[in-house]
């Protein structure tokens, strides 16, 4: 069993401690077909249509798995719109656009806005990295930016005083296991099992670390391998002494390989559904053996209590940019004003996101609500 008994007690560093804004950036691969199907927030979706949560489910940057599904909302418009192209033929199209990309526009934005730190995802659920890794990949060449985007928005937020902090899809990545999720069961199915994933995943977080010094590491979903997380932790603690790790990184092999089986699949699915209609379709993540910080997605945190915790969603349903939304899709000033307030009177930080266009662009409906909250903030601290 994974020791992590040199983390306990561990306090929280001050800087992250303290009710606070950050900002979350989705931008990728995803941001060339810029698409979900509108209706429910995931949160609705997850109390009222369980088995077809990621079928239906408004997350625009989880498109190429939408794709996979038979009958999907996501593969008709496909077929409409761009016919018999794959996902990874979008990386050509999305390094074209994405020349355009201004990282100290970006935080221009961000420090308006009240931020204090930002974290940008390096790697999402498709595999494609955003910043040149030395981490050669075993099965796909060249699915990685030759420019390092992630490098450059390092440094415009550290020249501006903020925090950065880097996010890495740990537990997803369909370059290395692509088999269609249609609900949570199925999602912890998808972790990969093969040891060159498990390697590769420590490789490039590493290799994260060592290179950018995040504030902030936050993994997303799971991990491949409990193990790994001691070493990796302490090694991040070396580097980077106040910084934070989510509570993102349960690495259960054998519950991922039970639910290959379709029998501790079905087991699964059915105690989740009978927990979320018990606690009306909101559950917290597991309890990992180690974390800073809880975090809770379109949720409200409502069993936080006096641990530390982190509040994220996006301006609108998505974290990737999703063309197909409306305004009325995307939260107010005014919203934006009452989310903050309610997230930081309880102790928590708001990681409010924001999706880019492939160009680097933030739309004006993301961008005019972050706007309304910074001029709040900014009054609020001339008040004081």
């Amino acid at each position: 069993m994974a020791d992590f008994s040199a983390f306990k007690g561990r306090p929280c560093p001050d800087w992250y401690a303290r009710p606070q804004l950050g900002v979350f950036i989705h931008w990728g691969v995803f941001a060339i077909p810029a698409w979900a199907p509108r209706g429910p927030s995931i949160t609705e979706l997850i109390r009222t249509d369980y088995d077809n949560l990621f079928t239906l489910a408004p997350y625009a940057e989880w498109y190429e798995n939408a794709l996979r599904i038979e009958g999907s909302p996501t593969r008709a418009h496909h077929a409409a719109r761009w016919g018999r192209r794959t996902y990874d033929s979008f990386a050509l199209d999305f390094a074209r656009e994405a020349a355009a990309f201004d990282a100290k526009a970006w935080v221009d934005l961000f420090e308006a806005a009240g931020a204090s730190y930002v974290v940008f995802v390096a790697k999402h659920h498709d595999g494609y990295c955003l910043w040149p890794t030395a981490a050669a990949h075993p099965r796909r060449a060249n699915w990685a930016s030759r420019r390092d985007y992630l490098g450059e928005l390092a440094d415009a937020t550290r020249a501006r005083g903020l925090k950065f902090g880097v996010y890495y899809s740990g537990g997803l990545d369909w370059t290395f296991e692509s088999r269609p999720i249609t609900d949570f069961g199925s999602m912890m199915a998808c972790v990969p099992l093969d040891e060159a994933y498990a390697a590769y995943a420590e490789a490039q977080v590493r290799e994260l670390i060592d290179r950018y010094q995040p504030s902030v590491l936050w993994n997303d979903i799971a991990w491949p391998d409990e193990a790994q997380l001691p070493g990796l932790f302490a090694h991040y603690y070396a580097r980077v002494p106040d910084g934070v790790v989510n509570d993102r990184w349960q690495g259960n092999r054998r519950l991922f390989a039970q639910l290959r089986t379709p029998e501790g699949l079905a087991a699964f699915n059915a105690y989740l559904k009978t927990q979320l209609a018990a606690h009306d379709g909101e559950l917290d993540q597991p309890e990992p053996p180690h974390c800073d910080f809880r975090c809770v997605e379109y949720a409200d945190g409502r069993n936080m209590g006096a641990r530390k915790w982190e509040s994220t969603r996006g301006i609108g349903l998505a974290f990737g940019y999703n063309a197909n939304e409306r305004s009325e899709d995307h939260l107010t000033g005014e919203g934006l004003i009452a989310l903050y307030r309610d997230v930081t009177s309880r102790g928590g930080n708001l990681l409010i996101n924001v999706g880019p266009m492939a160009d680097g662009t933030i739309p004006g409906v993301q961008a005019a609500p972050l706007l309304a909250l910074g001029a709040v903030l900014a009054e609020a601290a001339g008040g004081r």
